[in-house]
């Protein structure tokens, strides 16, 4: 299974229940939310910057992760988005595979 990035931001109702549960139970809330689809939360972390914070999940597909972000989104409360991450030795067997390409244009 891959591990997935997910960049969160809270709305205004978001950061409304934050204040009233805290960090921790945000936290805790999410692990939930993953475990319940089969997933393990690697790390949660809050941070300064475009995002509110970040979340490492692991042992969840494509469609696992996607529902955890429907689910989460269509509360009205967070936005996410996700990135797959890959190993180095992934990007090692991406770089031994040969494909056709031919350039816009050429």
């Amino acid at each position: 299974m891959a591990k997935y990035l997910v960049q969160f931001s809270y709305t205004g109702e978001g950061l409304q229940g934050l204040f009233k549960e805290g960090g921790s139970k945000r936290r805790e809330a999410t692990r939930q939310l993953i475990e319940s689809l089969g997933g393990k939360m690697e790390s949660y972390y809050f941070s300064f910057g475009d995002y509110d914070g970040f979340v490492i999940v692991d042992g969840l597909d494509n469609i696992g992760v996607t529902a955890a972000a429907m689910i989460s989104s269509a509360s009205g409360a967070v936005k996410t988005k996700t990135t797959v991450l890959l190993t180095c030795e992934e990007v090692d067997q991406a770089t031994k595979k040969q494909g056709d390409y031919r350039p816009p244009g050429k």
